[in-house]
């Protein structure tokens, strides 16, 4: 495997696929984009292009380099040809297991004996999906963090199976896209969502319980310990089904009470206020503008 200049497939055309199908094509990469869903695609490139655009204003890159990221970059619904003559395949799907499963399967099936399989879980066991394949010791965990394009941290996670070599080459990869990786273990939730989501879950149950409102929980935080953004508006950005799906992991790995998500997450994520990509979680966000007003329920 080059890290100069190699083919890669990225299995998954949501919000965090599009963001690493970006850095890979920007970083000089041959990239296959793939999704069932051919909207998606769509989607995803239009995401692409807003976002080249936007470091061409900034002076960042040139419009000859955003013209010669999108000619790496192509789309496809056919995972097979995509996979076929890959060197790494990174899948970004829902973090759900089985679909996981499902997906590193035929990920395994199609890919060179030779190709990493990545996944960019934030949570799940690497060990259980190197398992669904037959070359555990080339699978590992790249959890880049959200906008990927901007954010400078990837979780470099070893499975219990996963080899030196196959770290070292993911770690130097990292490194030749811009980022930071940081190599830790397979435990549920890793470093990153370990700590971070039960402080988010912390913050949604001092809210359930009256302790202080959506917009004062947020202002302590950001005012109190220098955080960027607070707990419930990194929620709402995040996705609350997917802050919910994480807690579950952490709650059923470790079997202890402290990671067990509130119920009022629980019920706003039945309810479908699942945050920015609905439009509506514990603040109302207008899609084109940045923003935002505490939810009705909370006001």
């Amino acid at each position: 495997m080059s890290a100069a200049s190699m083919k890669v497939a990225v299995i998954g055309a949501g919000t965090m696929g599009n963001g690493i199908a970006h850095v890979f094509a920007q970083s000089g990469h041959s990239v296959s984009l793939v999704d069932v869903n051919a909207a998606a695609l769509e989607r995803a490139q239009a995401t692409i292009d807003r976002n080249l655009d936007r470091l061409v204003a900034k002076e960042r890159i040139t419009a000859e380099d955003k013209a010669a990221t999108l000619s790496r970059l192509t789309t496809t619904t056919e995972m097979h040809g995509a996979v076929s003559d890959a060197e790494l395949v990174v899948e970004a799907a829902t973090e759900r297991l089985d679909l996981k499963l499902k997906i590193f399967e035929q990920m395994d099936a199609s890919a060179p004996a030779d190709a990493i399989l990545a996944t960019n879980t934030s949570s799940i066991s690497i060990t259980k999906i190197a398992a669904a394949t037959k070359r555990p010791d080339k699978v590992i965990g790249m959890h880049f963090m959200n906008p990927v394009p901007i954010m400078k941290l990837v979780e470099v996670i070893r499975g219990y199976s996963t080899s030196d070599a196959t770290t070292e080459k993911v770690v130097a990869l990292s490194k030749q896209l811009g980022k930071v990786p940081v190599e830790v273990n397979d435990y549920p939730g890793f470093v990153a969502n370990r700590i971070l989501m039960p402080m988010i879950n912390e913050a949604i149950c001092s809210l359930h319980e009256g302790v202080a409102g959506v917009a004062e929980i947020d202002e302590v935080m950001k005012l109190g310990m220098a955080h960027p953004m607070g707990p419930l508006h990194l929620a709402d950005f995040i996705g609350l089904d997917v802050c919910l799906s994480i807690l579950r992991v952490l709650h059923d790995g470790f079997g202890q009470p402290k990671y067990a998500p509130c119920p009022l997450l629980v019920n706003m994520v039945t309810a479908g206020k699942l945050g920015v990509k609905s439009g509506e979680g514990f603040y109302v966000h207008t899609r084109g503008s940045k923003e935002i007003t505490v939810a009705p329920a909370f006001s």
